[in-house]
């Protein structure tokens, strides 16, 4: 075999990471289209069969979402659920009760911590910000510090705690533990929420006659806000219980799934999963069976008084926010999966095996420049997880659960213009010099991106 032939399969990824990006950045492809494009030419170029390239592309696409499909659609419609019985809003007042005066920006912090692992970010964000402009004026606190805080929590969990759907299919596509995705993201996502809201004093510091008006410049974001106000008025909130249940219950009953799990692993421990209680909390949390309970829980006890006509739009409504994420993912697992089969994967892991850098990193760096290249956090990770997993699988000692974790920190690299939430933040705050927007929010972003890059060298040194 000649050297060219030799290195076919690395030449086809590289040009198929080329195409990728230009269709994603210059054309009007979506990034289902241009995955599914690079997962062929890089089948192609790699020397593979063309029919070997298709069905290696319905084998991974059908593959992953058979993993995390089922997950996505029930963390959706229990996060839709969440967000039209304002549970989240009663989240934001019992924390801002219990913290007291002067510490509302860690009380929205901690809220969006809580609030953005069911509910999508940008939603969250326009549904509690009202609460935040509300306390900044009643409290006589700078927004900037009460907003920037409360997308600080937002935005951390959402890029990286399942059910949320991007670190789920990067989850899926690493083929690591959800439940362990899932714990690990809560952790590595306290430190960068810490940042932000110290970021977010300063910035209250550095601004202190900051107000903002009520939104101008989007009709579509003053609608909703408007929307929100009618909405609230005379509103009955669920308790604080019943809000946090649909949210805590299925992250402990996977807790305890994958701590039985790591006990059944040890010596003299062997015989645990026969018991019968084991067992069923094996069954319990699983993470399809802990999010379907979500589900009923968030129905049952959240709008137990909402018609079925009401609450079965409702869920759908969450089901469609999820179907292009499910597209996307499913993508990206059909691209990981001809990268294994065409050899690339294993060729670029002895290369990278070398160099002297962790190889969890991979992933980290190719998110980030996804995510600087292209704006959306969800195509970042899906993508650097799809390009770097079948790579780092031939790497002996690579933690796959460090290496997802890096792919979803990756994603929050300085969020600007082509990032939707830039948006959101910045005009919900009536800010609109570039330069302002920028401190607001790309800033803050990417001092979480480089906490997290510790956060996952610290967790790659323990693991």
């Amino acid at each position: 075999m000649t050297d060219a032939s030799s290195m076919a399969p690395v030449i086809g990824l590289a040009v198929a990471v080329v195409v990728l990006i230009f269709l994603v950045v210059k054309t009007r492809v979506h990034a289902l289209i241009a995955m599914l494009a690079a997962a062929s030419m890089a089948g192609a170029l790699g020397g593979m069969a063309a029919g070997d390239i298709v069905n290696v592309i319905t084998k991974g696409f059908g593959g992953t979402l058979g993993s995390i499909g089922i997950v996505i659609g029930l963390g959706v419609m229990m996060g839709r659920i969440l967000e039209v019985s304002g549970a989240a809003e009663q989240i934001a007042y019992s924390f801002i009760k219990w913290l007291g005066k002067k510490k509302e920006e860690w009380a929205m912090a901690i809220t969006g911590y809580i609030v953005s692992v069911p509910i999508f970010v940008d939603s969250a964000f326009v549904i509690l910000y009202p609460i935040a402009k509300a306390l900044a004026q009643k409290g006589k606190r700078n927004l900037l510090t009460v907003g920037v805080a409360l997308a600080g929590g937002l935005v951390v969990t959402h890029h990286t705690v399942p059910p949320t759907p991007g670190p789920l299919g990067v989850a899926g596509l690493f083929g690591v533990d959800v439940g362990a995705m899932l714990l690990t993201g809560l952790v590595l996502a306290l430190p960068c929420v810490l940042v932000i809201v110290l970021y977010a004093q300063w910035l209250g510091k550095k601004y202190p006659d900051f107000h903002a008006p009520v939104v101008q410049d989007s009709p579509e974001l003053e609608e909703s806000y408007n929307q929100y106000l009618a909405s609230k008025a005379g509103k009955a909130l669920p308790s604080l219980f019943l809000s946090l249940l649909p949210i805590l219950a299925p992250i402990l009953l996977i807790f305890i799934n994958t701590l039985f799990g790591t006990l059944a692993k040890i010596d003299g421990w062997n015989g645990l999963s026969e018991n019968p209680v084991v067992q069923l909390f094996t069954y319990l949390g699983h993470p399809v069976i802990a999010l379907s309970i979500s589900v009923l829980l968030a129905v049952y006890t959240l709008v137990p008084k909402m018609n079925k006509h009401d609450t079965m739009e409702h869920l759908e409504e969450g089901l469609q926010s999820a179907g292009i994420i499910l597209l996307v993912t499913g993508a990206g697992g059909a691209l990981g999966a001809v990268l294994r089969e065409s050899g690339a994967g294993a060729m670029l892991g002895e290369q990278i095996a070398g160099l002297p850098m962790p190889p969890v990193l991979i992933p980290f760096i190719v998110s980030t420049l996804v995510r600087l290249i292209q704006g959306s956090g969800t195509v970042a990770m899906v993508t650097a997880a799809s390009i770097s997993a079948p790579i780092l699988a031939t790497i002996p000692g690579v933690n796959m659960l460090v290496a997802a974790q890096a792919a979803t920190m990756g994603s929050l690299f300085f969020g600007y213009f082509n990032d939707s939430l830039f948006w959101v933040v910045n005009r919900m705050m009536g800010i609109k010099d570039v330069k302002q927007q920028i401190i607001v929010w790309s800033i803050p972003t990417t001092l979480a991106w480089a906490t997290g890059l510790v956060g996952v060298l610290v967790l790659n040194a323990v693991l």
